[in-house]
């Protein structure tokens, strides 16, 4: 079956997962998903992920973080720009997520970056969605 929005399942996976204590999930790779988990990384909600190989697209596997007595790294995630409307902005117009807990990620033309860098680069582009 066709995936009308694959950052959207992507973003559910990881929630459904978390939700369910599991270690890691699968998802469909793209070259999207893997600078989105490359973000996720960095900014420390997830432990890691790796991309295999198989005959067709590939999977992306995600492996979760936890925190002690906390549960799941990330408290919520939310899909801002959709293929039914695309949202935009410019570097200036950014706004922090959560006062400043969480993240947006935005497709800008230097890749896929924070909110903070890419205020920091003077880019905007179309935001993805909000982490925290």
């Amino acid at each position: 079956m066709a995936i009308s929005d694959p950052i959207a399942d992507m973003l559910t996976r990881i929630r459904n997962a978390g939700k369910a204590k599991f270690n890691s999930v699968d998802i469909p790779g793209s070259k999207l998903k893997v600078e989105l988990a490359k973000v996720l990384k960095s900014e420390g909600y997830i432990r890691n992920y790796k991309a295999v190989r198989d005959g067709k697209q590939g999977i992306l596997r995600v492996y979760l973080k936890y925190a002690k007595g906390l549960g799941h790294a990330i408290y919520n995630l939310e899909r801002v720009s959709k293929p039914s409307r695309r949202v935009y902005t410019k570097s200036k117009d950014i706004k922090p997520v959560f006062n400043g807990t969480g993240i947006a990620v935005l497709s800008t033309s230097k890749g896929v970056l924070t909110d903070k860098e890419a205020k920091k680069e003077n880019v905007g582009g179309e935001i993805l969605c909000k982490i925290w």
